[in-house]
């Protein structure tokens, strides 16, 4: 029996994606080991996937922390890995081949076993058909679950929180975005808002499930407010919602990645800072609107999209 490593730090919305990549190692190393390496705030949630044997973290701290790189490496070594599939490919991750794995180690990422021609054509592939193609040139025969991420294991019953704050089905937004990535926030859900409750306010609840740093910004829009205890949910949580949820509307953020992968129905909203397809974000049921300018697309414009879905 041997340990094998996969490293995938975050964000969310990255991590709900390799989620079917990770059932697939598991798979295909059935009498082997599998561990992730992953943040601090991903830990207790990535501890209950059912295709890992366990998760280590990494705080990622500065590189210069020399005495966090030691007691990193000495974890590595107790471990004693003989492959390392690094679904992170960030130039921490090179780092940590270079100065924290033996050199003979098997290791896969994005750029293994690709010549220059190759990676300029996977760099314009959706992200899932990278992942795919990296398992693939790792040597993985079998794969069923990569492109088609899992996410029954993350549910739990969260129906006396949703009766705590409404009865009957609802509809779900996501107005918020990590404040390193405001380009990717459409600036007009209070006045989406309104025309939803005007218009569907006697059959839908509207509700809002913040983060950790949302919640005072979510006070502000006239809908429910989800929290647990007055805390934000947590990944199970959430996930649940969304999987409860009758529509959802979102940026291009962790929960538009659930939506896709549940199948919810809803839609995602997009500016210039990348495209739906390359981040792999549509389903059958969610659907996206992609603009130049966020700030361009209208309210009318997107309330007509979610009329001609609910309808």
């Amino acid at each position: 029996m041997s340990n094998i490593l996969i490293i995938k730090h975050g964000s969310l919305g990255d991590l709900i994606q390799a989620n079917g990549a990770i059932k697939d190692i598991k798979k295909n190393f059935a009498h082997d080991r599998v561990f992730l390496l992953t943040m601090p705030h991903y830990a207790s949630f990535m501890s209950s996937c059912p295709y890992l044997d366990g998760v280590l973290i990494d705080k990622r701290l500065p590189r210069w922390n020399l005495f966090y790189l030691k007691k990193l490496k000495k974890t590595f070594e107790r471990f004693s890995f003989t492959k390392v599939f690094d679904l992170q490919n960030s130039g921490r991750t090179k780092f940590y081949r270079r100065f924290l794995f033996d050199k003979k180690i098997f290791w896969s990422n994005s750029k293994s076993f690709s010549n220059k021609d190759d990676l300029i054509q996977e760099e314009k592939l959706p992200v899932l058909d990278r992942i795919e193609k990296q398992l693939i040139k790792a040597g993985i025969k079998n794969i069923f679950y990569t492109k088609r991420p899992d996410l029954s294991w993350a549910t739990t019953n969260i129906k006396n929180l949703i009766n705590q704050n409404f009865e009957g089905n609802f509809i779900l937004i996501f107005p918020f975005c990590s404040p390193k990535l405001v380009k990717k926030k459409w600036p007009y859900y209070q006045d989406l808002v309104k025309l939803l409750n005007r218009e569907y306010g006697l059959k839908y609840n509207l509700a809002i499930a913040p983060g950790p740093n949302e919640i005072d910004e979510a006070k502000k829009f006239k809908t429910n407010i989800i929290l647990n205890n007055s805390n934000p949910l947590n990944i199970q949580e959430l996930i649940s919602l969304i999987k409860s949820s009758s529509y959802v509307i979102s940026n291009d953020t962790g929960p538009a990645h659930i939506c896709t992968h549940l199948n919810v129905k809803g839609l995602a909203l997009f500016g210039s800072h990348t495209s739906p397809e390359k981040v792999s974000i549509e389903s059958e049921n969610f659907k996206f609107i992609k603009v130049d300018d966020l700030k361009k697309l209208t309210v009318s414009e997107v309330f007509e999209k979610v009329k001609e879905n609910l309808n």
